[in-house]
Order: structure tokens, then sequence, then C-alpha cells
């Protein structure tokens, strides 16, 4: 029986010693050849220099200022590590970048696994290597690769490294990641200490352009200062290189005790802010970490931005960092809002909301930061939002209690962020529908069929019974009623949701046609008059009030392009004989019979319950028929204008306690109005 395999197979026969061949030496030949001699070793810095997009982010002027950013970080390190006070910036008339700190200076002694080299060498030339892996060097620093300055060495036609360190100079040049020779002894240097890295860009590499920005270098300079209030640094450039129209010195120093808020006022200079004072601290060793520091402003008219860093390097990106600012920021206007009893209308802020108009600066000292490539432009580090967020939110709620006045103007702003964002969403939801489908018009309206605007007039009437009266009353080619259900919502006091699930607000918004706030498209509007048509008594005027702060908020150009008036119905008719007069009020009532009655019959007196109770012939001849009827136009004076805001807000706005105090002050002249009565 032949001889199986552990899957039941035969086995194959063994082959003769002659009949195994050995592999072929044969190369094959040709395009498709592959073999081991098409394996590429690179060396030492030979992958930055092939390959500089993976280390820089690209060779344009972006990947070429990204050099200079590399050798700042690294003098940077030294201030925030304790051991530098001060860092020169300085370019020359030869196209050199210099970069000068008085550290401790690299170290120049020879390296424990390459005694032939100093350490210096092997730190210029080797990727990876460098006093950033072990945290008993540097706390906190930027560069946590080892790349940053080797990777500058290799895209550098030439780079000129010297070190003083006990008192004693070194220097040492390269060129394109290559040493033009060995670590020299210039002398003694007593008065000296620190590292200075002088270098120009290879052209062969940054073939559009080589040449470093004065003005972006100087910008870049003085932003590291900001971040740091314990380091000076000195900026000098040759004056030929500076553009003789620029804003560009061609000397300064930069130091900013007041770090992140001197920079924050610095950038938003000039604009208006939502609460004057900014919202800034600093904590030192968060959880056991280096150090925590931020400034925060609101602009009222402009868009924010975030600016955020770890360990003094910008992250264009974000990151976990901006992460826990937003929730601080979120999670503290949101509890101090339920304090101030706005909560509920402060649910629907959302992170987005807070933050459109936030000038934010966040910077954060954290030991072994994880980012996002070696161009760390994101800040990965899980632990950095909890970090940013437990620090600042304990800081967040004292600033908010601390400042009352600023707190509600910064939350009431929150709050309309949030309803123009549900608002325009709404609106979207309304074109979408429009595309597919016509949308029809309030199922009680009573439109005219004039279709053009010109000439149209909408009558918002209260109830059924008004609007039977008003629909027989109109003229039907311009005239068009709309009756609405009791008393709407008053929007002064109310979130963005009920807003929108209130059907009598939703009708009216329709029917006119036109959105609401900052999407208010004048051209749309389906007619010339809006005409409010309520009962001549309290509860008409109540019901008219509440359109008119309806109008006010949501559309408030309809009042300012002159388009929305009251109607003027009567509240008695006076009857003598076949002679018929109405009158508007009691005072008026009072006028016509001294005026227009004679004492020689008796006067018919009747109060008119409602609209719905005249007559349409009734209420065509003194409220809706143009010739006969009085309409007041409702209008905003300009010098007026914070008065009427300020008005509206204390009358129809969110605290009782305003109407109440307001009671209290005309007390006596509600009083004297019932005596008249009486």
């Amino acid at each position: 029986m032949a001889e199986q395999d552990l899957f039941g197979a035969p086995k194959p026969a063994p082959m003769n010693k002659a009949e195994v061949k050995k592999p072929s030496a044969a190369v094959p030949t040709g395009e498709s050849a592959y073999t081991a001699a098409s394996i590429e070793v690179l060396e030492g810095l030979e992958p930055v220099r092939r390959r500089p997009g993976m280390y820089i982010g690209g060779t344009d002027e972006t990947g070429l200022h990204h050099l200079f950013a590399e050798v700042l970080d690294n003098a940077m390190d030294e201030a925030v590590a304790g051991h530098a006070t001060r860092i020169e910036v300085a370019m020359d008339e030869e196209g050199f970048l210099s970069v000068t700190d008085n550290g401790r200076g690299i170290p120049v002694d020879p390296h424990p696994k390459f005694p032939k080299k100093s350490a210096l060498e092997v730190i210029m030339t080797t990727l990876h290597a460098g006093g950033k892996f072990d945290s008993g060097a540097y706390q906190t620093s930027g560069g946590l690769h080892g790349v940053g300055v080797s990777v500058v060495n290799a895209l550098a036609e030439r780079l000129e490294v010297e070190v003083a360190r006990a008192q004693t100079l070194y220097r040492q040049i390269f060129s394109r990641g290559v040493p033009l020779g060995g670590l020299e002894t210039v002398g003694r240097a007593p008065n000296r200490r620190g590292t200075k890295v002088r270098f120009k860009a290879d052209p062969d590499i940054f073939r559009e352009k080589s040449t470093f920005s004065p003005a972006r270098i100087f910008k870049m300079a003085r932003a590291k200062a900001y971040l740091f209030g314990g380091v000076e640094i000195r900026w000098k450039c040759a004056e030929s290189l500076l553009d003789p129209n620029g804003k560009t010195p061609p000397e300064a120093v930069f130091h900013f005790p007041g770090g992140l808020k001197d920079y924050l006022a610095a950038d938003i200079e000039g604009k208006a802010l939502v609460a004057e004072q900014f919202f800034t601290g600093r904590v030192e060793k968060p959880e056991r970490h280096g150090s925590l520091e931020w400034a925060v402003a609101w602009l009222a008219e402009d868009d924010g931005s975030i600016h955020s860093y770890c360990n003094t390097i910008p992250t264009p990106d974000g990151g976990t960092h901006e992460s826990g600012l937003r929730l601080a920021l979120l999670r503290g206007l949101k509890d101090h809002a339920d304090r101030i009893g706005q909560g509920k209308r402060a649910s629907a802020v959302t992170a987005e909301d807070l933050m459109a108009g936030c000038a934010a600066m966040v910077s954060v000292f954290i030991r072994e930061p994880e980012f996002q490539g070696q161009n760390k432009s994101r800040l990965m580090s899980v632990e950095a939002s909890r970090i940013v967020e437990n620090a600042m939110r304990d800081a967040f709620d004292h600033w908010l209690a601390g400042s009352p006045a600023q707190a509600k103007a910064l939350v009431d702003w929150a709050i309309e962020r949030a309803e123009e964002r549900l608002r325009r969403r709404a609106e979207k939801d309304v074109a979408r529908k429009s595309a597919t489908r016509k949308l029809r018009l309030p199922g009680k309206l009573a439109d005219c069929s004039n279709n053009s605007a010109q000439g149209s007039e909408l009558f918002i009437v209260e109830g059924d019974s008004a609007g039977g009266s008003a629909k027989q009353a109109r003229d039907r080619a311009n005239q068009a009623v709309l009756p609405l259900r009791g008393k709407i919502l008053n929007v002064a006091s109310s979130s963005r949701e009920k807003m929108a699930a209130n059907q009598q607000i939703g009708d009216l918004i329709q029917a006119l046609g036109v959105g609401t706030g900052s999407h208010y498209r004048a051209e749309e509007l389906r007619y010339d008059k809006v005409i409010i048509m309520t009962d001549a008594d309290v509860d008409g005027a109540h019901i008219a009030s509440l359109l008119i702060t309806f109008f006010y908020r949501q559309m408030p150009k309809l009042i300012e392009q002159g388009h929305l008036y009251l109607a003027a119905p009567p509240l008695y008719k006076l009857s003598q004989g076949a002679k018929v007069a109405y009158a508007r009020d009691d005072f008026h009532r009072d006028e016509l019979l001294k005026k227009e009655f004679s004492g020689r019959g008796k006067v018919e007196i009747s109060r008119f319950k409602g609209l719905g109770e005249m007559l349409p012939a009734q209420l065509k001849e003194t409220t809706m028929a143009p010739g006969s009827r009085t309409l007041l136009r409702v209008g905003i004076v300009e010098e007026d204008r914070e008065e009427t805001a300020e008005s509206v807000e204390r009358l129809m706005g969110t605290k009782p306690e305003a109407r109440f105090a307001f009671l209290q002050e005309r007390a006596a002249f509600a009083a004297a109005a019932d005596l008249v009565d009486l």
C-alpha cells in the first residue's frame, strides 16, 4: 500500500539526488526584472532628501518655513526647561537664517554608541537621535521624534552649528546633511553659553522658493514669545531683505509676561466683544503635567478661531486639547444658564453655536505628547482632553459667577446663535419641500385674487368669528384674511423649539413667504400691507402686542420698510335717529357726544364685544375700507432704537420681575385711569 501524508493523499516518490535542482543563479533581464539588486537601502539622511514631504509636509513655502520652526522649537524647549532666557533670530544678506539661545548647548563629547563621533554630529546626522526620548532631560518638549534638526540639516545647502559649553566654543559645518569636517574647537568663550544654528535652505529641494520670508519669520518668532512669558526673543534682519512698504522692522525685542492674554488682545484688537472681559487663566502642573494656559473672548460681529499649542508647537489642525476646551466652555455655559433660569432655552446650544464667534488660544505643556505626523499639526494625546476640561471647567464657572452681566450677555448670545441655526435648518427643510412639491398656504387663509404684492393687504384677525366677519367685509381682489386662534406665543421669552412647533407662527410665516431673521427676503413679501386687526379691548391690545413683538424680533425689516400696520376698529356705536358714529375708545366716545350729537334726543350707545359681533358692513365701513378706515403704521424711531429694544425686553422678555417693576412705577397712572372710568 502506498504511503500517505497527513491528509490521506499518497506521498510522492522521493527524487534521486541527480534529479534535485539547485536555484539558478541566472539574473532575469528586461523591464520586469526584480531581484535583490532592486532593493535600495537608504542610509543616514538620504531618506529625508528623497522624500522631504514625509518630514516637513512638502517643499512649498510652508515646508520651507517649517525648517525654521524645527530649529526654533529646540531653542524654546531649552527656555521652557528653565535653561535659557534669551533667543536670537537673525537673517543676513547672504540668505542665512540663524537661531541662537543661551541654554546648555548641544553636548559635544563622544557618543557612547559611536565613540568616533561627537554627540553633536550624531544629533545632526542621525534620524531619531536626541535628548527628548528620556523625560529626565526635558520634562516637556516640542520635539519628541528626534528628527527635527537632522531633517533641517539634510535639507540645508549649508548648515553651521556653534556650541558654547564650559567656556569653550565649538563649531561644525555640514552640507546637505554631510559633515564637511569634524568638530573643531574654536577657542575660549568665557562669556558665552548655548547653541547657534545658522543655515540656508537647499535650492535643489525647494525649487519654487528657497529664501525665507522676513515677514513670516518675524510673525513666527513673535508668536513663540507669547507662548512662554519667561523668554525674550530678539529679532534682527538685514534691511536689504525687507520690503520697504512692509511693516516688518529690522530689529525688535519680544517679551510678553501676559502670555496668551496679550496675544489674544493683539489678535482681536478693535473688534466688538459680547463680553468685554477675557476669560483667561493659567494652571501649573495639572494632573502632574507641565502647565496649561488659555485666553478666550467672544466676538459680537466676527467669526472666531482657535489657536492651539502643545509644548509651544502650533497645532493648526486642533486635537484633543481643543476638544477639552470646547467641552469645558459648553458644559460650563449650560450649567450657568440653569442657575439663572435659562436652562430650557440654552438646552439647544451646541459647541458649534458657542465656538462660532469664539476667539480662543490654549497652550498646554504635557509630557511625551503624541502628534499626528512629523509636522505635528494635530495633538492626539487622549489625556490632553481631560486635563484641559478639568482645569478650565472650575475656572469658567467662577468667571461666569463673578461677572453676572457679562455672563448673561454671553448666554443670550449663545441662545440667539442656536435659534438662528435651527431657523436656518427649518428654512432649508421648507426649501427642500418646495423643490419637490408646491407648498400649500395655511388652510384658514382667505387669500386675495391679486397675485402681485403691490396693493395687496393681509388682515391678521383674532379667532374664527372675527375671521368670518372680515372675510365677508373684505375686498376679495386685494384683501386677504388670516384668522389666528387666541393669543400667539410670546417669542421674546420662548425657545426656538417652541416657535418651530407653534402652528400659528408657522402659518403666519408661511402666509407672508419672506422667512425670518437674517434669512428675511423682502422681495418675496406677498403683501404690501400687513394689518393687525384685533378687538378694541385689553385682550385685543395684548394680542396686538404679541404680534408686534413677533415681527420686531423675527422680521424687523418688515417694520423698518413700513409694511406693518394696526387697524383701529371702533369700541362703541353711537346713534341718534338717523345719525350714526363710531368711537374708538372712551375718550373718543365722550368727545363725539359733546361735538357731534345734540341734546334733543336720546343717544343710543352700544359697545362692541368684539369684531366677530360687528356686521360685515359695519366692519368694512369702520375698519377695512380704504376710504373710511384709520390705519396706524408701526415704526421704529432711529434715535430711540436702543430704548425700544430695552422696552421690548423689559415688557416681553424672560424676567417677570422687570414687568412687575414697570407696573409698580405706573400704579398711580393706572389708578387715575380707573377713577376716570368711574
